[in-house]
């Protein structure tokens, strides 16, 4: 990659004469695409599907051309739906220790001034959790259960009978199964951070609402990228939080932008990404394609699983890391 950023400067160089010209053509240019990707085939909102599609219509439909959507009754027959509880879940798993992120405000894996803050991780359980969040137990900082290292299936496997191990259409569409299968509760004030995946998601919500805000791929020279310092949050005896720096990590590129509350002086070139809102309720099935950027917001105690499919790294993720350089050599980054 590091010959084909160079050639990229070097052609910015000649063809523009001045990093100023070189970065407005890029804007220009970027705007262009993404108005075109919008006219020809991005929906203006989220579409539902109201029932789980062929394999094969699927992959056309939604995975090559890298479109989400979300999906009615795809999973109506699983039992995690009228099962999951807080009393099923404290008598079937209430004894179980598992891992936990806790922040002081919500926010985990995010740029907090010039760092890149990751939750302190904490072993609770089941039953700790739940009484947190059912108001039985008040506690400083934010609770979220979000290790997504396939935490279900490595956890929690007792809960396993209560779902499917992978989505059959989706793993006959794609001909693998799901890298991960992870587990997800949390308090209404925890937040994801605008990020990206190499991943094909299938978002199921069992309980509660989420809240996405997405941007496609093409959307990559309008989205602010720094580069940080990792640091880790602390939470110390008198409850509150420090951040403790990891000194011997590598810095992490990462997204600072609120999408929420972007700073559009500091981030002018936000004002051309063109995001959608799609909130996913209880028995929603969201498709999230690779690549896609979301920040992703929940209603109190929101339970939810999602299935991790590794992403083709074709001819579409080639192009998306020639977009990635272009944003580089041209200081869009």
């Amino acid at each position: 990659m590091e010959p084909v950023k160079k050639r990229l400067s070097e052609f910015s160089l000649e063809a523009h004469g001045q990093s100023s010209t070189t970065t407005t053509t890029t804007t220009t240019t970027a705007t262009t695409v993404n108005t075109t990707v919008n006219d020809l085939y991005l929906n203006r909102s989220v579409p539902y599907l109201d029932e789980p599609p062929e394999p094969l219509h699927f992959y056309r439909d939604w995975i090559g051309p890298n479109k989400p959507c979300i999906i009615r009754n795809a999973f109506s027959h699983w039992p995690a739906l009228s099962r999951w509880t807080p009393e099923y879940l404290r008598r079937k798993v209430g004894s179980k220790v598992i891992s936990v992120a806790v922040t002081p405000n919500g926010y985990a894996d995010a740029v907090s001034g010039d760092r890149f803050v990751m939750p302190e991780e904490r072993q609770m359980s089941f039953s700790s959790v739940l009484d947190v969040i059912e108001g039985k137990v008040q506690q400083c900082g934010v609770l979220y259960v979000q290790k997504q290292c396939s935490n279900l299936l490595q956890e929690l496997p007792e809960l396993t009978d209560d779902v499917e191990s992978h989505v059959p259409w989706m793993s006959a569409a794609l001909g693998k199964f799901p890298d991960a299968v992870n587990f997800w509760l949390g308090e209404a004030n925890a937040v994801t951070s605008m990020h990206k995946d190499h991943y094909e998601n299938l978002y199921c919500v069992i309980s509660g609402e989420k809240n996405f805000l997405l941007l496609p791929p093409t959307d990559r020279p309008f989205i602010p990228y720094g580069v940080y310092q990792p640091a880790v949050y602390h939470q110390k005896d008198d409850g509150e939080f420090e951040v403790v720096d990891q000194a011997d990590s590598e810095k992490v590129p990462w997204i600072p932008l609120d999408p929420l509350n972007p700073d559009l002086e500091r981030y002018p070139q936000y004002r051309r990404a063109r995001p959608v809102r799609c909130s996913v309720k209880a028995g929603e099935m969201l498709y999230l394609p690779s690549l896609w950027f979301h920040h992703v917001q929940q209603s109190h105690g929101c339970i939810a699983v999602n299935f991790w499919y590794d992403m083709e790294y074709d001819i579409k993720y080639n192009y998306f890391q020639l977009l990635e350089s272009l944003c580089e050599v041209s200081g869009l980054t």
